[in-house]
């Protein structure tokens, strides 16, 4: 027994599209093919959304899921699923819209309410499943539904409150619901309608006046307030005008308020009646007639100078009778002058402040417009002068000047003049600053200000500030007499210059080591100094350099300058002569010893040839080439005089011929070319050596 699943399939009858409350059927199909006509028990399973919904066992190829009455709960993704001796095959998964919903149902916990209470209201699909979208509406007589929306995730009904406010009277309630299905929202039909009575808890209050409708200031005026309460619990009447509360009763029907009346009673009036959350008002406006205008306050002069006649004055227009006075304002409390129309007083600077006059009539009091009265002092003679206190300003820098009164009544209006240009003006209380920030090198004088207020007197110039303009140090340098090298014991002199800078000017000398040393320091009026040191030494070989700065407060260094310090030519002198004495005297002991040496070898004295020889037994040939001024060394022989007569070198016979003839090598220093000479550096070059010069001297023995 063999078989195959060749597919399971699901369909839907009538459509996939049903209508809400029609009968729906779901039948499972499995196509098999077997090799011989056996019996073949199925397992059919049916799954909603994958959740199982049916189950049947048979042994026929077909299933069918019965549903009589369709739901909107029934929408979903259908499959089945067949097995059949140890083998299995799921179906496609097909969807259904089981289209519409039910209609919900709408109760209200009450059917009378009074204005301010709760109703509370109830949404309900007993046939469908969650989630869900609940709309309500409260539905008032010639107005629009106010509508209230709900979701509910877990649970198909709905619950709200409606607040029954003022002017509720018949209300009207229903709901209705929608769905999210793959082709958007779905509604049901609206709820059975819900009818609510209102009742008032009191009605709108009454708001008259008394005892008259036509009000003139000074006129008693009352007002009366009242109701009618259904319940007299916790209700409050308020009177109010202008936000303002004038009076209120608790647990009362009525309230009253009277005052006499003035101009400023003039107004829209306010009657609340307020019980728990319900509130109703009723406006009046009144209008109170002008007994008298306000009085009006004259002032002789309203700027004038102490020690000044003032007249103040107190009229209305077309009204004489009154009780008038007059005050002067204050912060803590009015001050009163006089009760009089009239006040005349000789005004200090004290007197300055705001005024007004009062008039009375029947009780009624109307004030003035107040005026303002300025007493003046005559401002003192300005002072003018550099904020950072010295008179100077460093060229291309600011320059910030302050001009003060000490007396003068503010305010004061300062005016800086440079030269005879104004630059400025300000006003203020007892001071003013000015900035410059033009300064040029010849700004050294000329800035000066004023100062005035509204006194007579005028203006007050003060004194002319004259300013001097600091010029910074620029390119300082160092130079030195000798310059390179110094000899030993020598003076030397430094000269620092600046090529610009306002005097004075402080002058720094330094030796650079491993840390600056302050040699010298200075203080000149001019650009340039000399420093004299005296005797220097070979320690005072180093590099040196100059530090100049003035009242600008900017150091500027020089160049350094290397000095070498060498010994002077009498000191030279002195160890070529030591020197030469040493290698005279070294040479003639050597001489010495070797003639010693000959004449005890050889027995014989020596002499040299000839009768005058003494004289040039050791000198030098020494030859000069004039082209060029060298100096060197030449060579030659010690030789016989050529004076000498034949008829001594015949006498001296045979004893001279035989004589031997010795050779002896002597060294012969070169000059230094670099010699002075009386304190005149003469420079020599040195002549090319190749070795060693050579003087050969001849020496002859003879018997003698």
């Amino acid at each position: 027994q063999v078989f195959t699943f060749n597919r399971v399939e699901i369909r839907i009858q009538p459509s996939v599209k049903v209508k809400n409350g029609a009968p729906m059927s779901i039948i499972c199909h499995a196509d098999i093919s077997k090799n011989t006509d056996f019996q073949l028990m199925h397992n059919f399973t049916i799954f909603k959304d994958r959740k199982l919904v049916f189950m049947t066992i048979s042994d026929k190829e077909d299933a069918r899921y019965e549903i009589p009455v369709a739901k909107s709960s029934d929408t979903g993704d259908y499959e089945c699923n067949v097995k059949a001796d140890g083998k299995s095959s799921l179906s496609d998964s097909i969807y259904v819209w089981v289209a519409g919903m039910t209609k919900p149902i709408l109760t209200a916990d009450k059917k009378e309410v009074l204005e301010g209470e709760v109703v509370k209201l109830r949404c309900e699909l007993p046939e469908e499943v969650p989630p869900l979208e609940f709309f309500f509406r409260k539905i008032k007589t010639n107005s629009t539904p106010k509508e209230k929306r709900v979701s509910e995730q877990n649970q198909n009904f709905s619950e709200v409150e409606y607040y029954i406010e003022e002017g509720d009277n018949i209300l009207q309630f229903d709901c209705f619901a929608k769905r999210q299905v793959r082709s958007g929202l779905e509604s049901s039909q609206h709820s059975n309608k819900t009818l609510v009575t209102v009742k008032e808890p009191f009605i709108k209050p009454t708001l008259i006046t008394g005892p008259s409708s036509n009000v003139t200031e000074g006129d008693q005026i009352e007002f009366e307030c009242s109701t009618v309460v259904a319940q007299m619990r916790d209700i409050e009447i308020i009177l109010q005008k202008n936000r303002t509360i004038l009076n209120s009763v608790r647990d009362k029907k009525f309230l009253k308020y009277s005052t006499v009346a003035t101009q400023e009673d003039s107004g829209e009036y306010l009657c609340k009646v307020e019980q728990g959350a319900v509130s109703k008002t009723t406006k009046l406006n009144v209008f109170v007639s002008e007994l008298f205008p306000k009085p009006t306050l004259s002032a002789s002069m309203t700027k004038l100078d102490e020690s000044k006649d003032l007249i103040l004055s107190c009229s209305i227009n077309g009204f004489r009778r009154a009780n008038y006075s007059i005050v002067r304002k204050s912060s803590r409390a009015d001050i009163l002058l006089k009760n009089s129309r009239v006040l005349a007083m000789k005004v200090n600077v004290n007197d300055t402040g705001s005024y007004t006059c009062k008039a009375e009539v029947k009780g009624i009091v109307k004030e003035s417009k107040p005026v303002r009265i300025n007493v003046y002092a005559p401002v003192s003679k300005p002072t003018l002068s550099v904020v950072s206190g010295s008179p100077e300003v460093v060229l291309g820098k600011p320059l910030q000047l302050i001009c003060h009164s000490v007396m003068g009544t503010p305010p004061i209006t300062f005016t800086f003049y440079k030269g005879d240009e104004v630059k400025k003006n300000v006003t203020n209380d007892t001071y003013a600053m000015f900035l410059d920030e033009d300064i040029g090198l010849n700004d050294n004088g000329g800035y000066k200000c004023d100062a005035r207020n509204n006194h007579s007197s005028g203006a007050k110039t003060s004194n002319i500030l004259n300013v001097t303009v600091i010029v910074p140090i620029r390119d300082a340098s160092l130079g030195s007499v000798p310059y390179g090298e110094v000899e030993v014991g020598s003076d030397t002199a430094f000269l620092c210059s600046v090529k610009e800078g306002s005097w004075p000017i402080d002058f720094k000398f330094f030796k650079k080591t491993d840390h600056e040393v302050l040699l010298h320091e200075v203080r000149e009026y001019s650009d340039r100094t000399i420093w004299h040191k005296k005797t220097m030494k070979r320690k005072d070989t180093g590099t040196y350099y100059c530090m100049a700065s003035n009242r600008a407060s900017v150091e500027v260094r020089s160049r350094p300058i290397t000095i070498s310090v060498i010994l002077a030519v009498w000191q030279k002198g002195v160890i070529a002569a030591f020197v030469l004495t040493a290698i005279a005297g070294a040479g003639a002991l050597a001489l010495w010893w070797f003639l010693r040496k000959k004449k005890k070898a050889k027995g014989p004295s020596m002499e040299m040839s000839g009768s005058a020889l003494a004289p040039n037994l050791t000198s030098e040939k020494l030859t000069r080439e004039p082209s060029d001024g060298n100096y060197y060394s030449g060579s030659g022989y010690i030789e016989d005089n050529e004076n000498h007569t034949k008829s001594t070198d015949e006498s001296k016979g045979p004893d001279l011929e035989s004589a031997e003839v010795d050779y002896t090598e002597v060294d012969v220093s070169t000059l230094d070319p670099h010699r002075e000479i009386d304190s005149v550096p003469i420079h020599f070059p040195a002549p090319e050596q190749k070795g060693t010069e050579t003087v050969y001297s001849e020496i002859r023995k003879t018997n003698n």
